[in-house]
């Protein structure tokens, strides 16, 4: 939602969703805010927790399977698996999505791989049409006073115009944008640590069709995994980043993460918002 400082002031339960690349600073933020009063709604926990747990704990079982001792336990019900998704931990979710490439560097052939991109993608929309239930929840049942949505950095990505004027109805649009430097960092964190990420449908087979051609590669299976997350990954930043600011232009605003990273308590935080509220 867009409003001025006087009715963001005024508002007596503060609604925010933040929108940035991993690593951004996100979840420092609503981890921070957790301790004024803010309820923190992670929209990464709730896809996992809720709408791709069936998914994540069968890939999981599946795994077990392989293993002869386990699938014996598994088989006579001896032992159960269960997730430990939290807040803090997260790698359920990123495990499952999976990375492209050769099965034996652990990677996905292109159909699953996709399957389970669109399987994210559906999650990710209906956690984020829950944050208007959330909210009530949160005030209601916990006695939180304010909260933060927490979403994930593939938001820009979902292409799905009901889903945006629903949070944008509810809350208000935080864009933290990176600095060229900071830029820099995050890419250099990426390539030093490759994570499975979600990417629209047709950048994929853009980018895989660019990165085979480059790498004289015949087959999905013959795609090192962390290699192809390395190359595509400085990409996949360049094309959210204009998506995330037509978001912030049309339904809120734009911190800086230099600004970002000096805030210390909620009122430097509401501060920074009103600083970018007056514009």
């Amino acid at each position: 939602m867009k409003l001025d400082i006087d009715a963001f002031r005024k508002q007596e339960h503060k609604s925010i969703t933040l929108l940035g690349m991993s690593g951004v600073g996100k979840t420092v933020l609503a981890a921070l805010l957790r301790k004024h009063n803010w309820f923190h709604y992670s929209g990464d926990y709730r896809i996992g927790t809720r709408y791709l747990d069936e998914p994540i704990l069968d890939n999981i079982k599946q795994q077990a399977m392989q293993i002869p001792f386990l699938r014996d336990l598994l088989r006579t019900d001896s032992i159960y698996i269960a997730n430990n998704i939290t807040v803090d931990n997260l790698q359920p979710v990123s495990s499952f999505l999976g990375k492209l490439g050769n099965p034996e560097l652990g990677g996905l052939p292109l159909d699953e791989f996709k399957h389970r991109q669109a399987l994210h993608h559906a999650a990710e929309i209906a956690a984020m049409r829950d944050v208007p239930a959330f909210i009530k929840k949160a005030q209601v049942i916990y006695g939180y006073k304010h909260f933060i949505n927490d979403a994930g950095g593939s938001v820009c990505e979902l292409d799905d115009r009901e889903t945006l004027d629903i949070l944008a109805e509810h809350t208000i649009f935080i864009y933290i944008k990176a600095a060229e430097k900071d830029e820099q960092e995050l890419i250099r964190r990426a390539e030093q640590d490759p994570k499975p990420l979600y990417y629209r449908e047709a950048f994929l087979d853009e980018q895989l069709a660019i990165y085979t051609k480059e790498r004289n590669i015949e087959y999905v299976a013959q795609i090192d995994p962390d290699d192809f997350v390395r190359w595509v990954f400085p990409k996949l930043f360049k094309a959210r980043l204009p998506r995330y600011q037509s978001i912030a232009d049309e339904y809120g605003y734009t911190i800086k993460t230099r600004d970002l990273w000096q805030v210390r308590n909620e009122q430097d935080f509401l501060e920074l918002i009103e600083s970018a509220i007056k514009g």
